[in-house]
């Protein structure tokens, strides 16, 4: 099917930095199929939807489901344009050569986050998680001193590949593209967090029908294998 495209400026939008490297292939993609150019802004979650609410001139931003919904209250998206996109999970990785942990159960991770010199976590939903879970193992204080989060818009996989910690945790499709570390497996079923990534057209675009028309792919089937070739599943 070949699309309409668009003359002109690009379809502007923002993301998080957890959809970036999915988001670049299927916008490459998608370019190649209609002719409409797109330009993406990754920025930490926390960041991008605050230049969303600013009144920042995006067509379209794609966050936490969560963060869409914030958005649309404040009237910055449109709330009927919603579209999951993909869901991820929260990943454990260590730096390259490292001693791999065992993570096979949820005592397991605990154990290894007592055993850890430093751990790292982000600023977004799985950071938000992983506080969550040291609270109810009742460890939030006695690891505190070790704990470092990283600055939005950082790769957990970045410190760990430095030497800044030794034990991150982060969305999978954060961690897997990352040289210098390795990925020692999902948080186990008991205790991890699924994030639904997704999509909406900002009240401030200027594209709004292109965007549509892009949002749609996306959350097409033809969009499923990139998104699980990054590290997480169709929405």
């Amino acid at each position: 099917m070949v699309l309409e495209a668009t003359e002109g400026e690009p379809v502007a939008g923002i993301s998080s930095m957890a959809t970036r490297h999915v988001l670049a292939e299927l916008t490459e993609a998608y370019t190649r199929r209609s002719g409409q150019r797109i330009a993406i802004v990754s920025a930490g979650g926390l960041d991008a939807a605050r230049r969303v609410r600013a009144g920042e001139a995006f067509d379209f931003v794609v966050l936490a489901a969560e963060a869409i919904e914030a958005l649309a209250s404040d009237g910055r998206v449109d709330p009927g344009s919603r579209t999951d996109l993909a869901r991820s999970a929260v990943a454990i990785a260590i730096a390259a050569g490292a001693a791999r942990p065992d993570v096979s159960t949820e005592s397991a991770v605990r154990d290894a986050v007592l055993r850890a010199r430093t751990i790292g976590y982000s600023t977004g939903p799985s950071g938000a998680h992983l506080v969550r879970l040291f609270e109810g193992w009742g460890i939030a204080e006695t690891i505190a001193p070790r704990v470092v989060q990283a600055p939005p818009g950082l790769p957990v996989g970045t410190l760990l590949a430095r030497g800044d910690v030794e034990l991150g945790f982060q969305q999978l499709s954060e961690l897997m593209h990352l040289p210098g570390i390795e990925v020692v497996g999902l948080l186990p079923a008991g205790i991890q967090a699924i994030t639904v990534f997704s999509a909406a057209l900002c009240t401030a675009a200027r594209h709004a029908a292109a965007a549509r028309k892009l949002l749609s792919f996306l959350a097409s089937p033809e969009a499923d294998a990139a998104k699980r070739s990054h590290g997480m599943e169709p929405a």
